[in-house]
């Protein structure tokens, strides 16, 4: 009998994660490990080196991050441990034991100055601290690893962890009006749909290293988003439009990040669902 492959999921309990978690029963052919930050933080050379030598893996599927864009901006020594040094380390480490390394980045490494979606070749030009130190873990993975195929996504939400969908549902059930951004312009992510092309490229074994985007199709504001939300809740709150102006948060956000995903479709010949129906999907489930 074949021996499984291997695939090791960092950062197990975040959004990506977890649901990795929900697919991995559906994937006999392979065995998974999980592993969240207490279990083995991935910025711990000598614990990283120790956990590959302790262990046969063939697939690193990184989804640890630091992700908290606005406290990037004061944590800025935990976002560069996080999202650089572990990321090199990772990379170095797969390319050592001949594993396949897969990382995530954003569409933050963008300045949003755009009028059209983003292509995995454009300029790169963060506008905060959280967009330069994904754009320096995609550089440092690359240069560790030329092998590592690095995903930037964009507007993640799930089912599980902290995100958008979630924050509006709970507003939206606790005020009767609220104010969402406008005129910042994006493709919502559902992690679901993300993780499920990922197991498709890995059950393709067609390896094309390089950088690609994932989102689900269709350009919206975060004012549209939650008015979807509202009406696949259907919540009676009354949602108003913003402008950025009238909510300062600390790290500056980029006012257009749509993705082009065009490469990642031909590369491994995959279909990516409407954001409305994996919003739909996902309000289902919460």
């Amino acid at each position: 009998m074949a021996q499984l492959k291997t695939i090791l999921v960092t950062g197990a309990n975040g959004q990506l994660g977890s649901e990795f978690k929900v697919l991995a029963p559906g994937f006999a052919d392979y065995k998974f490990i999980f592993v969240s930050r207490e279990q083995l933080a991935i910025d711990d050379v000598e614990a990283v080196a120790h956990f590959f030598s302790t262990q046969h893996i063939d697939i690193c599927i990184n989804c640890a991050a630091y992700t908290a864009v606005d406290k990037a901006e004061s944590e800025k020594e935990l976002a560069l441990s996080i999202n650089v040094t572990a990321v090199a380390n990772l990379a170095s480490l797969c390319k050592k034991n001949a594993v396949q390394f897969f990382h995530f980045s954003t569409d933050y490494v963008f300045n949003g100055n755009a009028t059209v979606p983003y292509m995995p070749e454009d300029a790169t030009d963060p506008v905060n601290f959280y967009g330069l130190t994904k754009l320096q873990g995609e550089q440092a993975a690359l240069q560790q690893n030329s092998e590592t195929i690095i995903i930037r996504t964009s507007w993640v939400y799930s089912s599980f962890g902290k995100n958008f969908v979630k924050t509006m549902l709970r507003l939206m059930n606790e005020r009767e009006t609220i104010g969402v951004v406008s005129d910042q312009l994006g493709c919502p992510t559902y992690a679901a749909d993300l993780a499920a092309a990922v197991m498709q490229i890995i059950q393709s074994q067609n390896w094309l290293p390089g950088i690609y985007h994932y989102c689900n199709t269709g350009i919206i504001s975060w004012q549209q988003f939650a008015l979807a939300i509202k009406k696949y809740s259907g919540s009676k709150c009354v949602v108003n439009a913003i402008a950025t102006a009238q909510y300062p948060t600390p790290a500056k956000r980029p006012a257009y990040s749509a993705l082009d995903t065009q490469k990642i479709q031909k590369a491994f010949d995959i279909a990516i669902p409407a954001w409305e129906q994996s919003l739909e999907h996902c309000i289902k489930l919460l």
